[in-house]
């Protein structure tokens, strides 16, 4: 390797250690984009010092020509986290499509949108609340990017993430790649009830549906619009059930699943978590469903 490449070799790997420093700390100092995607060239180099494998590893990898990432973020009364969880996504993703689905709050977080569609944001509005189903919805049917990916409005998942499940896609290996929260030993450890609920659902719908998921239930799931838009005028399910109809409608339609391990920080139901044990009911009457 030349000294010239050499150098931005060295560039490069200092801009990713800056962007994964920057977003773990919360820090609002913004990064190169480098950080989020480098060019074909880029990724060439960081293989010729790093080696294809670890570049793999890292979730080092060129998106395609004009490549668009459409992020849908549902909200319902995420006053206190959706400037934070935007500013992440924006620092994380810096070229992507942000699209905020508020489904009728009613603590403020309309007031915060205002100044997030100045920004780029597109910012869609539902009169009442209908469910994280529904807001997924309407997100689903205005976005335009490539892959359409899930973002919930709080801070439990880590937007960083998206450039390592982008991999699989941009190497065409899947369609569809789900973040999964439990396939990983480097984990937070959580309440041994929301692990278990969640093994649960996720191994019944494995013997529902054929699959071999570890966690159906994950917020991030990114999918190939094009392995999306069939599904759009099918899709019944308001509030959570629509992880498992998602889910098993994919499954049905032969796309290719891909699963990497995820971090999570999660968080209680005083800090504003929604999901309750009707929504695991729900759940299992949806594979019955579906």
């Amino acid at each position: 390797m030349d000294s010239l490449s050499r150098s931005e070799a060295t560039r490069l790997l200092s801009n990713l250690v800056s962007a994964g420093d920057s977003l773990s700390s919360g820090s609002a100092e913004p990064f190169s984009p480098l950080a989020a995607h480098p060019t074909r060239e880029q990724v060439a180099l960081l293989e010729s010092l790093l080696g294809t494998e670890l570049c793999r590893r890292l979730g080092i990898v060129a998106p395609p020509a004009d490549f668009l990432l459409s992020i849908v973020i549902p909200i319902y009364n995420e006053s206190r986290t959706i400037e934070s969880v935007v500013e992440r996504v924006r620092r994380a993703e810096p070229d992507a499509e942000i699209i905020l689905v508020d489904d009728g709050s009613h603590d403020g977080t309309r007031d915060k949108l205002a100044a997030l569609e100045a920004a780029g944001c597109r910012v869609i509005l539902h009169e009442r609340n209908q469910g994280k189903g529904a807001a997924l919805m309407t997100g689903f049917a205005a976005a335009t990017g490539d892959v359409v990916a899930i973002q919930d409005a709080d801070r439990e998942y880590d937007p960083l993430e998206f450039r390592w499940l982008l991999q699989p896609i941009f190497r065409g290996e899947a369609d569809v790649v789900y973040g999964s929260r439990f396939s990983s030993n480097d984990r937070l450890v959580t309440p041994w009830w929301h692990r278990m609920g969640n093994q649960v659902i996720t191994t019944l719908f494995n013997l529902r549906s054929g699959q071999s998921f570890t966690d159906v239930e994950t917020c991030y799931k990114l999918m190939r619009r094009e392995a999306l838009l069939p599904l759009l005028p099918t899709l019944q399910e308001r509030r959570f059930g629509i992880e498992i109809e998602l889910t098993m409608k994919l499954v049905r339609t032969e796309a290719r699943f891909a699963e990497r391990p995820i971090r999570y920080d999660k968080r209680t139901y005083a800090e504003g978590k929604k999901i309750g044990l009707k929504d695991a009911f729900r759940a299992v009457w949806c594979m019955l469903k579906y």
